[in-house]
């Protein structure tokens, strides 16, 4: 395929952008940032890499292929967004070493009431907490097996814990899973499970999936972390949830609504640790240099007329497997 001009919205380093311009010497790289783009520019593009503003793509009528710096694709896979012919691909696998990193941390937190202490040490309080949780030997139910969903599962499993893995489809099952399940046996495995992790897209069947209903199946004491999507709980169930008791935390990276308001009762609300969606993006240096090695796996594919990875189904959301 002949490709002219690439239109680069990544925060690349010198480096990196002349790794980019040395491997493919006879393509003309713009580099921008993503705020900075216009639909004149655009018009003459044949690849974007990085995340444009969604409402310019109307305009880029050159586009052959757009490689997403982001997992999540809800904003590009609506109707009218991209031309049918546009191969769109997203940055499955680059972000799972990151967030799962987050949510070890904020599991731990929660388990070891760190975040007690720390409010002890602002107070200049010196109290023992009393008992705390561990990972080890605790049932931990990931829902959503991709990348994300995968790098928790095996950090969770070199602390000892039994993982229960839930994904839409092919019950091939890793070693570092220990029971694999479809979506269908959530309500049985909520109950069991000591700790639910949610790693799921914005697609119309994980919206409010996790409603009042589902928060009542969920183990007493038990706690929820979500890093998918805050449209995928029902942010006000979980606010009662914690609040009277029957979950003992939960750790969000994402919310519903988001940003959160300022005067949203769940900021004051014990044991729920938010983050202001901050898990992944390139708050270390790996994510970065692996959703490179994508693009230039996906470029010089295309360049040869093969298969690029991690094309994206615009039906669910997801990369094809």
């Amino acid at each position: 395929m002949n490709i002219d001009n690439v239109l680069v919205l990544l925060p690349l380093d010198d480096a990196q952008k002349n790794k980019l311009e040395n491997k493919f010497d006879k393509i003309n790289f713009i580099f921008k940032n993503s705020n900075d783009i216009t639909s004149n520019l655009v018009q003459d593009i044949d690849v974007i890499i990085g995340n444009p503003p969604p409402h310019l793509l109307k305009d880029a009528h050159k586009l052959k292929w757009l490689q997403l710096n982001s997992a999540g694709t809800d904003s590009y896979i609506k109707d009218g967004v991209l031309s049918e012919n546009v191969i769109l691909t997203n940055a499955t696998g680059a972000y799972g070493l990151a967030i799962s990193e987050h949510m070890i941390a904020v599991l731990l937190t929660i388990f070891k009431k760190l975040n007690i202490y720390i409010d002890n040490q602002k107070n200049h309080i010196w109290r023992d907490e009393g008992m705390v949780r561990s990972i080890y030997s605790s049932k931990v139910l990931i829902i959503g097996l991709g990348n994300i969903g995968e790098e928790f599962a095996k950090r969770v499993k070199a602390f000892g814990a039994h993982t229960i893995g839930v994904r839409r489809s092919n019950l091939n099952k890793p070693d570092f899973i220990d029971e694999l399940y479809l979506m269908d046996k959530i309500d049985e495995l909520l109950p069991e499970a000591d700790v639910v992790a949610l790693s799921l897209p914005n697609t119309n069947e994980t919206y409010k999936m996790f409603s009042k209903e589902k928060l009542d199946l969920m183990k007493k004491n038990s706690v929820l972390l979500n890093v998918g999507r805050g449209n995928v709980l029902d942010t006000e169930a979980l606010c009662d949830a914690v609040k009277c008791g029957h979950l003992l935390g939960a750790g969000l990276d994402v919310t519903d609504p988001e940003p959160l308001p300022k005067n949203h009762r769940i900021w004051d609300i014990d044991n729920i640790i938010i983050t202001p969606h901050i898990s992944g993006g390139y708050h270390i240096k790996e994510t970065l240099e692996t959703i490179l090695e994508i693009s230039i796996h996906n470029l010089n594919n295309l360049l040869n007329d093969e298969k690029l990875m991690n094309i994206v189904d615009f039906s669910t959301g997801y990369a094809k497997k």
